[in-house]
């Protein structure tokens, strides 16, 4: 039985560097990144994966209970309710750009 204790522990574990390596990276982007929406696009995707990743490892290590269920719903909201709220943010930004010259329209 420590075996298994021991798997549950490593896979939780990785799904856990996994998340923060997702974020380290997302945070990375935000930064070097030069237009807002690219930024923004980073800082979604990231949280979504990051938050994914991270709350899969603390399930595996939480085992099967009550917490496990509510850490699941937990997922379910936040990737329903991340990609709605980055999308008004970058509706909010197209509508009120200035220089739409510079980044709104693709060169030929």
């Amino acid at each position: 039985m420590e075996i298994f204790d021991w798997v549950h522990f490593i896979a939780g574990a990785a799904f856990l560097i996994a998340g923060l390596f997702i974020f380290f990276i997302e945070i990375l982007s935000v930064y070097k990144l030069k237009y807002v929406l690219d930024r923004m696009h980073a800082a979604a995707t990231g949280d979504t994966l990051g938050i994914l990743l991270s709350i899969i490892g603390l399930m595996i290590m939480n085992g099967l209970n009550f917490t496990t269920c509510k850490m699941a719903l937990i997922i379910l909201f936040l990737w329903c309710a991340s990609p709605v709220s980055s999308h008004l943010i970058a509706r909010l930004e197209v509508t009120t750009n200035e220089s739409e010259d510079k980044y709104g329209r693709m060169e030929k």
